[in-house]
């Protein structure tokens, strides 16, 4: 059964108190060349049969609505994998 993989990050206007925080735990380990980390969300769902335009369309509308808030993410990507017929990305 195909997954589409969509993925959901902070606007990048936004602090993202998660990424600095992990980001001064690399630098205090000595990862100096490791300057900036930003931390998102991923969602895979899985498809019950084929991947089709509508479908696609139904998880970019969710993906919009329900996996994301809009005022402070962005939805960067939706991509199929396990399907090697489906469109690859929205």
């Amino acid at each position: 059964m195909p997954t589409i993989v969509v993925e959901v990050m902070p606007k990048a206007e936004l602090l993202d108190p998660q990424g600095k925080a992990v980001a001064g735990a690399l630098a205090r380990l000595g990862q100096k060349q490791l300057t900036d980390v930003r931390i998102g969300k991923r969602f895979e769902v899985t498809v019950e049969g084929e991947v089709t335009d509508a479908v696609l369309a139904d998880v970019q509308r969710l993906a919009d609505e329900m996996f994301s808030n809009s005022v402070i993410e962005d939805v960067v990507s939706i991509t199929v994998a396990d399907s090697a017929d489906a469109p690859a990305a929205v």
